[in-house]
C-alpha cells in the first residue's frame, strides 16, 4: 500500500524525547542510543554533472518495518539555512532501506551542502560539487583504491576528509572486499562483517554496511562528491565477466552470486546507475575545457577470460573493456581533443604499463594479460593525435609513475601517454621497509619506463591541473594498524602539457585561494542528541503547510 502524505508527516514528525543526562551517564547511553540511530552509515554525494548530482543515504528502520519515509534537503549555505530545493519519498527493505536521489536543476561548478530527515532524526550535512563548465584554470582531484576494513584504520580517507580544497575524490576499485580475512581481523580488531566471504546478497549489504559505519569513510564521504568505479573485490578476487578465480562451485551460481553484488554496490554506491549495469558501469565526466574524464570498466564489461598461456594471451581478438567500451572510449577521446579540452584522463582497475618485458609479463590479470587491446588503445592516440592522455590506476597497492610506451625496451621508442598509480587506502604492500625498498631499486634497474615506485607505504595521489601542467603528489600515512599517524608528501612530479614525460615538481602544489567552507561537523559522541523536530526554515515550512492537510 503507497504511503499518504498524511502518514508521511506523522511519520517524519515524531520525534523522541531525550532526558536531561548527567555526563557521567552519557557513554551508556550513547552506546544505548546509537542502535537507535537513523542514519548510522551517514551521507554521500556522486557522479556529478553540471547540472545535478546523486545524494545518498540509508536510513535505519526503528521498530522493524519494511519501509521508511524520509526527507531531502538541498541548500547553498553550510548551516543550511537557505534552502533551494526539497522533497520526500520513502525507502523500503527490499532495496535495503538505501536513498539514492538524482537532484537535478543545478548551476554548474557550485558548492551545495544538503541533509536528510527520517524517523523523527536528522542525518549529517554533507557538501558536495557539480562540475564546472568553459574555461577552467585549476582542478584539484584526489584518486585512491583498495580499503580493506580488516586490514588497518582507514586514515587516508581521514586525510582526504580534511581537505578543503578538493573538487572531487576517484575511487578506483576495491571499495570493499569479500574476503573473510580472519587472520587480518584478529590482529586490527577490525571484524568484517559477516565473518565469512560474501557470497549472497544479504552477504555483500552486510559487507557494504560494515563499511559505512567507519566514521572516517563516512567523513569522507561527507565532504566531497566521489566518482567510483568497482574493481574485482567488489564481487570476487580476480573477476571477469564470466566467473572468478576465487568463486568456486560450491559457492553457487556465479551468475547469481555477480547478480547479487552488483545490486548491492548500486544500492549502497552513490552512482548513478545504468539499465543494464552488470554489462559495465563505465562513465564519463566533463570538467569544462580543462580535464575529459572517463571511468572505465576494466573487470565486467566486457574483459575476457584469463589468458592460461603465451599462445591465448597474444590473440588479436582478446580485449579487457569489450568492445562496445572500446568504441564508447574512442568516440570520447576523439571529441575531447576536437573540442580542445586540455587533459584526457582515464580512471581505471589494473595497470597499463609493462611490468615485465612483452614477451614476459608478471601478472596477466593486467593488461599485460591482453597486450592486443593495450595496442588497439595506443594505435588510437597516435592516429588521432591524442595528447595529454594521463592514465590514473588503482589495484596494486603501491605508488607508481611510468611512461606508456608501444615496448619500452626498443630504443628510441616514444612515450603516447603517461600512468600513475595510487598506493591503497589500507590493503598491503611489501609490509617490510627494507624488503620493500630492495623491491622498488631492482623494478627500477629492469624498468627503462618507470620514474617511480614504493611499495611500502599507503596513501592516495592528489591532482593539481592546469592548461599547462598537470601535478601529481603522493600523500602518505605512516602507519594503519593505529589511528594515530603521521602523513606527508612521499613524491611530487609533473607532466608538462603536451609531452608524455615526468619532471620533478620544484614545490607542492598551492590550492585556491578561497576554498569553499566544509560540511559543518557534530560531536561523534553527542550525536545520539540529534533530533529532527521538524521544518526549520521558511522554504521548509512551505512546503510542509500544504501537505499538512492531505
Amino acid at each position: 500500500m503507497p504511503l499518504t502524505r498524511r502518514d508521511f508527516l506523522l511519520d517524519t514528525a515524531s520525534a523522541a524525547v531525550v532526558p536531561a543526562v548527567l555526563p557521567a551517564t552519557l557513554p551508556a547511553l550513547a552506546e544505548r542510543q546509537q542502535r537507535q540511530w537513523a542514519f548510522q552509515h551517514g551521507v554521500a554525494s556522486g557522479d556529478p554533472l553540471s547540472d545535478r548530482v546523486i545524494l545518498w543515504t540509508r536510513v535505519t528502520p526503528l521498530d522493524g518495518r519494511d519501509r521508511v519515509a524520509y526527507q531531502w534537503y538541498l541548500c547553498r549555505d553550510p548551516q543550511c539555512q537557505h534552502v533551494l530545493q526539497q522533497g520526500y519519498g520513502v525507502t523500503y527493505q527490499q532495496r535495503d532501506f538505501t536513498v539514492k536521489l538524482d537532484v537535478d536543476g543545478l548551476q554548474a561548478g557550485q558548492t551545495y551542502y544538503y541533509f536528510f530527515a527520517a524517523q523523527g532524526q536528522q542525518s549529517d550535512i554533507g557538501r558536495t560539487r557539480t562540475l564546472p563548465v568553459g574555461s577552467v584554470r585549476q582542478l584539484r582531484l584526489a584518486f585512491t583504491s583498495c580499503s580493506n576494513f580488516a586490514h588497518g584504520y582507514f586514515n587516508v580517507y581521514r586525510e582526504l576528509a580534511a581537505r578543503t580544497d578538493l573538487d572531487a575524490v576517484l575511487h578506483l576499485g576495491d571499495y570493499i572486499y569479500e574476503y573473510d580475512n580472519l587472520d587480518a581481523s584478529l590482529t586490527t580488531g577490525r571484524i568484517h562483517c559477516p565473518p565469512h566471504e560474501a557470497v549472497t546478497l544479504q552477504d555483500y549489504r552486510q559487507r557494504h554496511a560494515c563499511y559505512k559505519s567507519d566514521a572516517d569513510l563516512q567523513q569522507a564521504h561527507r565532504q566531497h562528491p566521489w566518482l567510483l568505479i568497482w574493481d574485482d573485490h567488489e564481487v570476487a578476487n580476480n573477476a571477469w565477466r564470466g566467473g572468478a578465480a576465487s568463486h568456486s562451485r560450491d559457492q553457487g551460481d556465479w551468475g547469481e552470486r555477480l547478480s547479487a553484488a552488483v545490486q548491492a554496490y548500486l544500492e549502497w554506491m552513490p552512482v548513478r546507475e545504468t539499465s543494464t549495469p552488470e554489462q559495465g558501469l563505465y562513465r564519463h565526466f566533463r570538467f569544462g575545457d580543462l580535464v575529459d574524464l572517463n571511468m572505465l570498466d576494466t573487470r565486467l564489461a566486457g574483459r575476457d577470460q584469463p589468458a592460461t598461456d603465451k599462445l591465448e594471451r597474444d590473440h588479436p581478438q582478446r580485449t579487457l573493456l569489450g568492445y562496445e567500451q572500446e568504441q564508447w572510449l574512442s568516440n570520447n577521446l576523439h571529441s575531447a581533443q576536437q573540442q580542445g579540452v586540455h587533459w584526457k584522463l582515464l580512471g581505471q582497475q589494473v595497470m597499463m604499463a609493462q611490468l615485465g618485458t612483452n614477451n614476459r609479463p608478471f601478472n596477466y590479470d593486467q593488461w599485460d594479460g591482453y597486450p592486443a587491446a593495450r595496442s588497439r588503445l595506443f594505435d588510437l592516440i597516435e592516429q588521432q593525435d591524442i595528447d595529454n592522455v594521463v592514465v590514473l590506476t588503482g589495484d596494486i597497492h603501491s605508488s607508481w609513475a611510468l611512461e606508456l610506451h608501444r615496448d619500452p625496451f626498443m630504443d628510441n621508442s616514444q612515450a603516447l601517454a603517461v600512468e600513475l598509480v595510487t598506493p591503497a587506502v589500507s590493503s598491503p604492500g611489501i609490509e617490510h621497509r627494507t624488503r620493500a625498498a630492495l623491491a622498488a631499486s631492482s623494478l627500477q634497474a629492469l624498468l627503462p619506463h618507470l620514474q617511480f615506485v614504493d611499495f611500502y607505504h599507503r596513501g592516495y595521489v592528489l591532482l593539481d591541473v592546469t592548461p599547462q601542467r598537470l601535478q601529481a603528489e603522493w600523500w602518505v600515512v605512516d602507519r594503519v594498524d593505529s589511528p594515530r599517524y603521521q602523513s606527508h608528501c612521499l613524491n611530487a612530479l609533473q607532466i608538462p602539457a603536451g609531452t608524455a614525460q615526468f619532471t620533478a615538481a620544484t614545490q607542492l602544489s598551492k590550492p585556491p585561494d578561497n576554498p569553499a567552507e566544509p560540511a559543518p561537523a557534530y560531536a561523534s559522541e553527542l550525536a545520539f542528541l540529534r533530533r529532527w523536530h521538524g521544518p526549520a526554515t521558511p522554504q521548509a515550512e512551505q512546503m510542509a503547510s500544504p501537505l499538512a492537510g492531505r
